[in-house]
């Protein structure tokens, strides 16, 4: 069953995996130097305890406000995030993984690090970029997780359609989805809009669930309230950060109303599902 993995780390099927979005972090061009490490540890403190008290499925570090995104991480990035979800890990209750826009080799050495139990990254292919030419690490990532213990203890999310870029090359996304489910190992997929909070046309999903019959296919940008529903009934989960966020704007910090009003809507369509 393609979705032994999920039911097992999740104890559910269709998990909703909601973002932590870190504030932007030293070495960033956001970042509030003199304000120091205790505002970022607070506010993603704030934002888990918003999100674990709505009851998501599980959660994922990011540095989000890292803006310009860099495709190689700063030491001072992957120091940070691993020092802020030390300070917050005896917190966490539910599963919990990683990312760092965009460098998919750290983003596992940070998972290995700090026990997260799943990156999600775009691993795979070459892009045209806001931030450039941008050439994936696929096997240099999964070679690094081999080498550093039980691969099982670390899912990889690749992310096959990838924000802020466009893929060179004719393959639709589907194609793209089923080459990599092939040739890169991944633990699942995910299919994006062309931005964070954009949503992802649903004909596209519904043509990568129809080629993966191993491989899990999670949507991960653009759902919300009035679409979750829709989207899980293809997909077989949900990455979700702008939508829970106050007035739904990607930097804002979690609102848990909105949090748990999607999470009611979502544990009611398992149960239907269920019946």
């Amino acid at each position: 069953m393609k979705t032994a993995w999920i039911s097992q780390m999740f104890d559910t099927l269709k998990p909703v995996i909601a973002m932590v979005h870190f504030p932007a972090l030293p070495g960033a061009p956001l970042h509030q130097i003199t304000k120091g490490m205790e505002p970022i540890v607070d506010h993603v403190k704030r934002d888990l305890e918003a999100l674990q008290e709505a009851g998501v499925d599980g959660v994922m570090f990011c540095n989000e406000n890292d803006r310009p995104y860099q495709f190689t991480a700063q030491p001072s990035t992957i120091a940070s995030m691993a020092y802020v979800i030390g300070r917050t890990k005896s917190e966490i209750s539910i599963p919990y993984g990683v990312d760092i826009l965009w460098d998919p080799v750290a983003a596992v050495a940070l998972a290995h690090s700090v026990g997260a139990c799943f990156v999600r990254e775009v691993f795979t292919g070459i892009y045209e970029s806001d931030m450039g030419l941008w050439q994936s690490r696929a096997a240099e990532a999964v070679r690094l997780r081999a080498q550093l213990g039980n691969p099982e203890n670390i899912r990889l999310l690749f992310n096959v359609s990838a924000e802020f870029a466009s893929p060179f090359g004719r393959r639709s996304i589907a194609e793209i989805a089923q080459s990599v489910a092939f040739s890169s190992l991944p633990d699942g997929i995910c299919v994006s809009g062309p931005m964070t909070g954009s949503p992802v046309a649903s004909s596209e999903l519904e043509r990568v669930t129809s080629l993966l019959d191993e491989v899990p296919v999670f949507v991960n940008t653009g759902v919300r309230q009035d679409n979750v529903e829709k989207y899980l009934s293809v997909a077989d989960g949900a990455i979700i950060g702008t939508a829970l966020k106050y007035d739904g704007k990607t930097f804002n910090a979690v609102d848990k109303s909105r949090a748990k009003h999607l999470m009611t809507t979502v544990k009611t369509f398992r149960l239907q599902l269920a019946t």
